[in-house]
């Protein structure tokens, strides 16, 4: 009878249990050295997905088409607030165009390579919006993202648009001022006025009540509280 046969007879419920308990371990051991390597993050790979994206004309540069389809893969839809909050970590000069340093930059700060470990920062990248600093940061850096390079101011059309995407949920007085721009003259927006509107929106109660218009407004949001409350007094009337 062969050796390696004999011994296994002669192995007790004792030394069953023992070697059950070993391949256990052993096993346990493998599965963690497996999941580290799983979530480790890649230089390589993340560069390699990136140009997944990307054409053979320009391939350091994410465009429209790439963009489209990274957002399916991630399952966000472009207009969606998370993918700003990416764009800013990467530090993206130009809406709708990743570059593979800000590619890199922004995926590295999150530690992603990969579809589904972006999908499992989503939540994270969202909530990153309810720290008023972090908040702040991602409203100013949206003005000049999403502007024309070529224009100092944006056009009212793509302001009132990130406006949306950014206040539209948490200011009361949103649904007005939207309204307010749409019959006012302005055809652009400066940076001063994007800052203070976020401002505005911050500290002026919904009734107007502490409004100074001797303060340091810009004209514009003068006009829209006399706007409201001239609209207000129209409906009380």
């Amino acid at each position: 009878m062969p050796r390696g046969k004999r011994r296994s007879m002669e192995m007790g419920p004792e030394d069953d249990r023992h070697s059950s308990s070993k391949r256990q371990r052993n096993n346990y051991s493998s599965s963690r050295r497996y999941n580290k390597t799983e979530e480790t993050f890649s230089t390589k790979k993340c560069i390699a997905w990136f140009k997944e994206y990307t054409s053979a004309d320009e391939p350091d540069t994410l465009g429209p088409e790439g963009m489209e389809r990274f957002c399916e893969d991630i399952g966000v839809e472009p207009e969606n607030v998370v993918m700003l909050v990416l764009a800013h970590k990467m530090g993206a000069r130009q809406m709708g165009f990743f570059s593979q340093y800000e590619w890199l930059k922004g995926l590295t700060d999150i530690q992603c390579d990969s579809a589904v470990k972006v999908q499992s920062k989503l939540d994270f990248l969202k909530t990153s919006l309810n720290d008023p600093n972090t908040f702040k940061s991602i409203y100013r850096y949206a003005y000049d993202f999403a502007r024309d390079k070529d224009q100092r101011s944006m056009d009212i059309e793509t302001a009132k648009q990130m406006l949306q995407l950014l206040l539209g949920k948490n200011w009361a007085l949103f649904p007005h001022f939207a309204q307010f721009l749409e019959q006012s003259k302005y055809k652009v927006i400066n940076k001063d006025q994007w800052c203070n509107i976020l401002e505005f929106s911050r500290t002026i109660n919904h009734d107007l009540s502490n409004y100074d218009i001797d303060g340091a407004w810009p004209v514009m949001l003068d006009e829209f509280v006399e706007w409201l409350r001239q609209k207000r007094d129209l409906s009380e009337s």
